[in-house]
């Protein structure tokens, strides 16, 4: 299971290609294997369905990119940015708590 920790820790990894209010693209280091914990793709790939607001991850190993659809309403857009950045992680770590679902 990914805690919100665990977004936190993992997103320094990751560099922004394309960003538009909805959708993120970020390229992925080769660093992140070094990573230590147990997250798994599976793990970030199910994001949407423990946290309101994502609606869909995409991740592509062969070029080491993953893209993000998401609600500009619920996560702003500089939100985002700031996560990849490591910036304002506090108010990142409290949005993200109170937005997560309830998974039996």
């Amino acid at each position: 299971m990914i805690k919100t920790e665990d977004i936190v820790n993992i997103a320094k990894y990751f560099t922004i290609i394309a960003h538009t209010p909805g959708r993120l693209r970020v390229r992925v280091s080769p660093k992140i294997k070094e990573e230590k914990g147990n997250i798994t793709i599976e793990d970030i790939e199910s994001l949407p369905q423990k946290i309101k607001g994502i609606e869909s991850i995409k991740i592509k190993k062969i070029i080491a990119s993953v893209t993000i659809i998401y609600d500009p309403e619920t996560f702003a857009p500089k939100l985002w940015e700031d996560l990849v950045q490591n910036q304002n992680l506090e108010e990142i770590t409290k949005i993200i708590n109170n937005l997560a679902k309830e998974v039996a």
